[in-house]
Parts: C-alpha cells; sequence; structure tokens
C-alpha cells in the first residue's frame, strides 16, 4: 500500500521536427552515479554508464504491432518531460522493510503516433517501458530487447530448455560468449562486469504479456536480447497437471491499445550485497489493488510433503488423514506456528469437491480455529481454473485461509493472466496465496499482496531426487539471483543434515546438504512471507532447540543489513523486526571464518542466542552449539562456517 507524499518536478519540452537528426537525451540517478542515454533517430537505442563507465553500450529497443508498424523506429518526438519521483512507500506485507523510499529520476517520451517510452534511473540501477495510446486493441508481434555490453563478461545464466518449465534452475557462471542464439535463460540473470558492478536483468508489472527470457545475440557475442513465449492456441492436458501448448500464433500478445507495458530493468550493483538490498521491483510494480489489505497474516507453515508425513512416536497410522493433521495443529499451536498445509492426497486428483474419505477438512478447520492454526490447501491450478468460482466459495464456506496453487509451468501471456485472476479472485475471498511451479516474481507481492509467496526456484524439495542439488553453493547463489526478483518459497527446515559425501537422495525419508546451521540461517537470509517448515513435527520436536528459534524467528522485516556477502561463496545477513534483530549466515563447500559486527545495535546492552557448527561439524553436519552471552553497539564476534555451514542468531534485550 502506498502512504506518504509524492513530489513531483517536471520540465516541459514541446519538440516538432524531422527524424533525420538524432536526438540524445541523458538522465542521471539522484546519486549521480548512475547515467542513462537514449538516443532517438531511425532506431531508438539505449547506453548506461556507471561511475562513468559505460557499461551497456549502444543497445536497439523497439516493439512491433499490427500491420508491421514499429514502434520505436522513425520516431518523431512531440514531448519530453524529466521528473523526479520522491515518495515513501508503505507495503503491506514487509519482505524487506517496513518503508521504501522511491527516489528517482524519470525520462518521459512522447512520440507522434500516441505511443510514448518512460526511462527511470534510480540510485541502484535503470528501467523503462512502453506505453500506447490506442484506440484499439492491439497485437504485439515483436518486442526488441538488447542489452550491449560491449565486453565478454562472465554471467550466471539460468538456462532454460524450453518454455514449460518451473523455473526451478541452477546458475551456471559462464562468458557472455558461450550464450547462443540457441540457448535461452529465465530471469533474473547476473552479468559479473569485470572490474566493476553487477548487473541483474529483471522485469516488472508483468501483466496481460508473456514473460521475458534472455538469449544470445546473432550479431553480437557480447549482448543479451529477449525472447518471449508466443501467445498459445492449442493445449494438450497430459496428466492432471502437465497442460502442454501444441500449437501458437504468430504473435506475442493481445492486448488493450491504451496501456503500458512491463519494465526492463536493470539493477546495478557494485558491492554484491547491494542487489539483496535492491527493492526495484517492488518499486515498479503496479499499487496495491486489495481495497482493504488488513486480513492479510503472513506467517510460518507447518508442510506435509517434503517429510512424506513421517511421524513417529504416536498411537495412530500416520498419513493423509485427519488425525495427522490434527497432530499438525497440535504442533503449530504449540509452537505458534500460524497455518498448516494440506499437499498433495487431501482430494482425489481431478476434482476439488471430491475429498478422500481420510480427510474432514471442515473438521480440521474447525480444531484449527479452536488452536489458532490456519490451514491452507493444496490444489492444481488446472483443476482450480476448472472450477474456479464454486470451489474457492468451498473453500471460504469450509474456513480455509489460503491456497497453493501448483503446476502452472508457464508464462504466456493466458498464463499471466492467469496469476492476476487466481490473485484476484482469491482477495475477494480473503485467501492467501503461494504460487507453486511458478515464473519469477514480478511485483505481484506489492499489486496483490495476498499473494504471499512462491517458488521458481530449485529449492528444498530437489534433495527428495536429486543427488547433486541444492548444494550449498547452489543455496549461496540464491539470494543475489532468484531472490532479488522476490519472495522466494525454497521451503527450508531440515533437521536431517549430511556432509557432501555423507548424503543421499531418499524421497520418504530425506535430508538436506549441508549443516543444521546452513538451514536455521535460510529462516533469515531467504525471504519468504509465508515460510515453510518442511521437517517431520517428530524430527523438530527431537531438536528443542533449534525448534524454539524456527518458532521465534519472523517472516517479515522491519529494516535488512547486508553485513558480509559474495555471490556464490558466502552471505552474512541482520535483519530487524520490532526492536530484535536476527542474523543469519550460510557458506558454500568452503569452510570459512567471518567478522560479526555488531555496529548496527543501538548502544544498549544485548542478549545473544547464537547457534553455530558444532566442531565435528565438517563430519557430522547436525552437529552444532549454541551459546548464550551479552554483547553491545560495537562488538565483533568471529565466527567459523564450516564446509557447508552457516549460523543463525537472534539478539535482543
Amino acid at each position: 500500500m502506498r502512504k506518504g507524499i509524492t513530489f513531483l518536478f517536471a520540465v516541459l519540452v514541446l519538440f516538432s521536427f524531422s527524424t533525420s537528426k538524432a536526438r540524445q537525451y541523458t538522465l542521471s540517478s539522484p546519486n549521480q552515479q548512475i547515467q542513462v542515454q537514449v538516443v532517438v533517430k531511425d532506431q531508438i537505442s539505449f547506453s548506461v554508464w556507471f561511475k562513468n563507465r559505460q557499461i551497456i553500450k549502444p543497445s536497439q529497443i523497439g516493439m512491433k504491432l499490427d500491420d508491421g508498424f514499429w514502434i520505436g523506429k522513425n520516431a518523431s518526438i512531440e514531448r519530453i518531460q524529466r521528473t523526479t519521483i520522491h515518495e515513501i512507500l508503505k507495503p503491506t506485507v514487509k519482505v524487506k522493510s517496513a518503508i521504501i523510499e522511491n527516489y528517482g529520476h524519470q525520462l518521459f517520451i512522447q512520440f507522434k503516433g500516441n505511443y510514448g517510452l518512460i526511462f527511470r534511473a534510480y540510485n541502484d540501477g535503470v528501467a523503462y517501458r512502453w506505453f500506447t495510446n490506442f484506440d484499439r486493441d492491439v497485437r504485439v508481434f515483436e518486442e526488441l530487447v538488447t542489452f550491449e555490453f560491449g565486453s565478454d563478461h562472465h554471467l550466471y545464466f539460468p538456462e532454460e530448455e524450453s518454455f514449460f518449465s518451473h523455473s526451478e534452475r541452477l546458475y551456471p557462471r559462464m562468458l557472455l560468449s558461450e550464450v547462443t542464439a540457441d540457448r535461452m535463460s529465465c530471469l533474473p540473470a547476473v552479468i559479473d562486469i569485470a572490474e566493476g558492478p553487477k548487473v541483474a536483468v529483471l522485469e516488472a508489472d508483468l501483466e496481460d504479456y508473456p514473460g521475458m527470457y534472455l538469449t544470445g545475440s546473432p550479431s553480437s557475442p557480447t549482448a543479451l536480447v529477449a525472447k518471449f513465449p508466443y501467445f498459445p492456441l492449442e493445449f494438450e492436458q497430459r496428466r492432471d497437471r502437465d497442460v502442454m501448448v501444441t500449437r501458437r500464433a504468430d504473435f506475442l500478445a493481445k492486448t488493450s491499445g491504451q496501456r503500458s507495458f512491463p519494465w526492463r530493468i536493470l539493477i546495478i550493483a557494485e558491492q554484491d550485497g547491494a542487489l539483496l538490498e535492491s527493492q526495484m521491483v517492488f518499486k515498479l510494480a503496479k499499487d496495491c489493488q486489495v481495497e482493504d489489505p488488513s486480513w492479510i497474516k503472513p506467517g510460518k507453515v507447518a508442510w506435509d510433503w517434503w517429510n512424506w508425513n513421517n511421524i513417529y512416536g504416536v498411537d495412530f497410522r500416520a498419513g493423509i488423514n485427519t488425525e495427522t493433521y490434527k497432530y499438525y495443529i497440535d504442533f503449530a499451536s504449540q509452537y505458534g506456528i500460524e497455518y498448516i498445509i494440506l499437499d498433495e492426497g487431501w482430494y482425489r486428483l481431478g476434482n476439488l469437491f471430491d475429498v478422500v474419505p481420510e480427510i474432514d477438512v471442515p473438521e480440521l478447520v474447525a480444531y484449527g480455529r479452536e488452536k489458532n492454526v490456519g490451514i491452507i490447501l493444496w490444489v492444481i491450478w488446472k483443476t482450480l481454473d476448472d472450477q474456479l468460482e464454486p470451489a474457492l466459495d468451498q473453500f471460504v464456506r469450509w474456513g480455509v485461509k489460503g491456497i497453493k496453487v501448483d503446476f502452472m509451468q508457464r508464462d504466456d501471456q493466458l498464463m499471466v493472466n492467469y496469476y492476476y485472476k487466481i490473485a484476484r479472485e482469491a482477495a475477494k475471498r480473503q485467501l492467501l496465496v503461494d504460487f507453486h511451479g511458478a515464473y519469477k516474481p514480478t511485483g505481484l507481492v506489492r499489486t496483490y499482496p495476498n499473494v504471499l509467496t512462491s517458488e521458481g526456484v530449485r529449492g528444498l524439495e530437489w534433495s527428495k531426487w536429486s543427488t547433486d542439488d541444492p548444494n550449498p553453493e547452489h543455496n549461496v547463489t540464491l539470494p543475489f539471483t532468484r531472490m532479488v526478483a522476490g519472495p522466494m518459497d525454497y521451503t527450508p527446515g531440515a533437521m536431517v543434515n549430511a556432509t557432501k559425501d555423507q548424503f543421499r537422495p531418499i524421497f520418504q525419508r530425506p535430508m538436506s546438504q549441508g549443516t543444521r546451521c546452513h538451514q536455521l540461517a535460510m529462516y533469515v537470509v531467504y525471504e519468504s512471507p509465508l515460510q515453510m517448515l518442511c521437517d517431520s513435527p517428530s524430527n523438530y520436536l527431537k531438536e528443542p532447540e533449534c525448534l524454539d528459534f524456527l518458532a521465534r524467528v519472523p517472516t517479515t522485516w522491519d529494516e535488512m543489513r547486508v553485513l558480509a556477502a559474495k555471490m556464490a561463496d558466502y552471505i552474512l545477513v541482520a535483519r530487524r523486526h520490532g526492536n530484535d534483530w536476527y542474523i543469519g549466515a550460510m557458506t558454500d563447500w568452503s569452510a570459512r571464518d567471518l567478522v560479526l559486527d555488531l555496529s548496527f545495535l543501538e548502544d544498549k546492552e544485548y542478549t545473544i542466542e547464537l547457534f553455530q557448527d558444532g566442531v565435528n561439524a565438517d563430519r557430522n553436519a547436525m552437529d552444532y552449539q549454541k551459546q548464550v552471552m551479552s554483547v553491545q553497539k560495537g562488538k565483533q564476534l568471529l565466527i567459523h562456517l564450516a564446509p557447508g555451514g552457516g549460523m543463525a542468531a537472534w539478539v535482543h534485550e
């Protein structure tokens, strides 16, 4: 929700001239460290400088509409407007912070022919978007998006095999020249400018339009260009969850001619940690569309699917049944966990009204209400779409609190519109949403804050079947890549932890790679206002110290500080919730020492409850030690991280 005052300072200049002469406009960030130069001639291009070094060379942009009309070609300028945007945003859901300063400079260019271009320069990056003002619907046949880096830099490239994907990718490091025109990645991709900043490519306000991918340029080995899924025309449903596009149109989107198109974003981070701190995607998203969002309640979720309902030491048969979920509710209630989830198995696939006889949803909801624990229901997207209004209305009658919508696996225009439909219809009924099998976030957490989190990440579930992933190096790459786009439902919390040589994928009794403290730290490092506790309540109850920390750690934050960071190597983050601070550190498979400098604290006495890797954590990843001590502002603590290790701490008065 946006609150505060917006200050606008505008200068308008009117133009009427031939397009034969190039026009050049420069826009600077408020701190003057970033400049973007827009050149308008036969083709529009832009360049970007960081600290007087050109990091994006002239890169062409444009959009092809009906009848072969290219917006941006042979453009004639009608009006230029320069604006300073300075406003305070107060997010409904505080993912990173309680307030966000939206401070940047804007260049608005109106062209003859009822279309235009907007550029913004922030202290942490640049963005642009097209807008049109036609009195008809239009079809978009092509969008030209080019990022010409000019040198063969390294990048982190989340490669995709096709447009049918969960976007659960690795982030291998490669050279730009290795990204040929037959390879593509989802977003965000991160370019490591040699002896310069890192540049993350993202998009925001993706609505009624397909998602953007990156591929190599056929004309330059140092450029990336956009690629989009074309509009789907025909489908084939394979199983209840896999809906494949079998025929596509020759256009990307058919849409209103009076609209703004998605923002194309370059986050520019001189320090690796600045990638985590950037909130450009949120700032560029559409403002909150939920009239009264006061009912939205973030929190933690006791989750059943990852641990295969491996409850033990009880006098009932554990499984997908009412007794088991009452046990989850009792566990959640005892430790102040806000929700439990009924994942796959509670209904017969294909019909949300065909609840299995072992489950009594109304009874579970009533039991949870008595214990102050809400119920979230997992659903297949296509089944939900087929039964949308009656199913959502039934969920409301039952009294459930939210839905986990799974297996969309696409982001063409129709599927993007599906996300908005679900967000909107769920908000009408005061239902929370968690999107799984999902594309990366593009700011929906601002527009529909009942969408608390989404997957689109190779998370802990992969440890049930993959011998390699997710490993600690992947885990310390995610904060600088996928998480820059928005909240991610990685689903942490494993209590069975393994070293590199001891790890085995066991689907029904899973474990994690890395140490116990590596898992604890994820609850501070990873952002997800709806955060899962993936392991069995029985395993948590055997680990009361860890459980106490997990029960206490918040899922939303008033403030964050990145204390130390190196992409794909390590991360050390401090986050404030109220008057308390939580600190998390993670490393890759390399052991390392970090200095925890508490200079960010106020000048008073604090207690720190510190979870560190045990002295034998390199041999037994479940080994940890807990320390409680008094600390003050400026205190420095040496933190040793075992291979695949971590640290988690609670600092309070």
